[in-house]
């Protein structure tokens, strides 16, 4: 098993920088991808960003720019540094995780998740 336990989210006004983390424990693998996900109130979960073990990174087109995903391999651990915030990136942000390598933006590729982490942007 994994788990993964997001932090660094909070409150924050528009234009702020936040940076989230996601740590993975219990069972880990040499070729993985990581991803952050995010759910606003009465919307659908969204892909956000995706790190795979070799470094390769994906962003969604409404964060490209102002959010970059980084991550430490060594640490198993996974950053999102999200900068020019708006109040439209208020949501819960939760990291994922697969065993294999691929930059996917669907929910179902994953086999791992956090509980999440809420990021609430004042305007």
């Amino acid at each position: 098993q994994v788990q993964l336990v997001e932090s660094g989210g909070g409150l924050v006004q528009a234009g702020g920088s936040l940076r989230l983390s996601c740590a993975a424990s219990g069972r880990t693998f040499s070729r993985y991808t990581m991803a952050w996900f995010r759910q606003a109130p009465g919307k659908e979960r969204e892909f956000v960003a995706a790190y795979t073990w070799a470094g390769f990174t994906s962003h969604a087109d409404s964060v490209r720019g102002r959010f970059s995903i980084s991550g430490d391999n060594a640490k198993n651990t996974v950053y999102l540094q999200m900068n020019r915030l708006k109040s439209d990136d208020t949501a819960v942000y939760y990291c994922a995780t697969v065993p294999k390598s691929g930059l996917m933006t669907d929910e179902a590729s994953y086999d791992y998740w956090g509980q999440g982490t809420q990021v609430t942007v004042s305007s």
